[in-house]
């Protein structure tokens, strides 16, 4: 079968197209023909080995798939070959077939198309366990979401709209914006051009935000922090913005908020039911129509390289997916 290998940490233009032996399901695993794997901003950075995950080469970027059963082994129950599912796999993704433990995966509806079901879990997995288990937000409350164009906070602009929330989407372009109201956002702030700290209070009559969402960190995440209402809570998800912030807890005391910590590959393992209950919430909502998850392009699996440099560059909207 066909793989994309990282055998050497470097940049995207590293990877390597081989072939490689399929693998066997052991005890408690399956073998699921991939029909179709997500790829995020992580993965630029896991083979670097530069994220929090650091698996030895040679391995996979791409940590959600969706395709087919092939193969059970001993002791798998309740899934049969052939059955649709979906999974998170951390890495190890991009290629013919994945073996995964059978207690991941998700089943799919037969309407449910495998593409829009690989850009599903890890993005919207996290906005909706960032806002619903992290944050608690309430319908009527203000959502600000920054890096709302990006992978993540597409999705959080959907949940939010879907939890009947006020969404200001925050990006640094006027085309992003645009790609973000089309998605429901109320309103629309351009921190390229505009003071953030200043906008978020403007736009919510000197409140401030109830519930702000940051993927990007860097220099964005205090001056966000600084426009946060009382008993706001404020989502640490990320820091694609590429440096970690160091907050002065003055303005948590100040605020009287909270700074909460959303980390969702760890809430698979330690809260699997919370996960499968947020998973199947997903699904209803996109076969009701409330959410729409963006696929900016799918790729081959030979071009994964030029896909995982598209991410880096911050040119995408929404979803990357490739087709092994």
């Amino acid at each position: 079968m066909k793989a994309v290998l990282c055998t050497r940490f470097g940049g995207p233009e590293t990877l390597q197209v081989a072939d490689i032996e399929s693998p066997v399901a052991g005890p408690g695993e399956v073998v699921i023909a991939v029909r179709a794997a997500g790829l995020n901003f992580f993965d630029t950075l896991i083979i670097e080995n530069k994220y929090q995950y650091k698996p030895e080469p040679p391995f996979s970027p791409g940590a959600e798939v969706a395709g087919e059963i092939i193969s059970l082994g001993e002791g798998v129950e309740g899934f049969r070959t052939g059955e649709r599912v979906m999974t998170c796999t951390g890495w190890g993704g991009v290629r013919g077939e994945v073996s995964v433990p059978h207690e991941t995966l998700i089943k799919m509806p037969d309407e449910l198309d495998f593409i829009v079901a690989a850009g599903l879990i890890v993005t919207y997995g996290t906005s909706l366990h960032a806002l619903k288990d992290r944050a608690n937000l309430q319908p009527g409350e203000t959502l600000a979401v920054l890096g709302a164009s990006g992978g993540v906070g597409q999705a959080a602009v959907e949940i939010g709209k879907a939890m009947c929330a006020r969404v200001i989407a925050c990006a640094s372009s006027d085309d992003k914006l645009q790609f973000c109201r089309a998605l429901g956002a109320d309103e629309t702030l351009n921190y390229a051009d505009e003071d953030i700290k200043t906008r978020l209070k403007e736009l919510t009559g000197g409140k401030g935000v109830d519930v702000i969402y940051d993927p990007v960190g860097a220099d964005l995440a205090e001056p966000a922090l600084r426009a946060i209402g009382w008993n706001g809570r404020f989502l640490v998800i990320g820091f694609a913005g590429g440096k970690i912030p160091k907050i002065p807890l003055n303005l948590a005391l100040l605020k009287g908020c909270q700074i909460v910590g959303v980390f969702w590959g760890n809430h698979l393992v330690r809260e699997p039911e919370k996960h499968r209950a947020n998973m199947a919430q997903l699904l209803d909502w996109v076969l009701d129509g409330r959410i729409k998850p963006h696929i900016h392009k799918v790729y081959p699996i030979e071009k994964t390289s030029e896909a995982l440099m598209a991410i880096a560059r911050r040119e995408v909207r929404g979803k990357v997916i490739v087709t092994p």
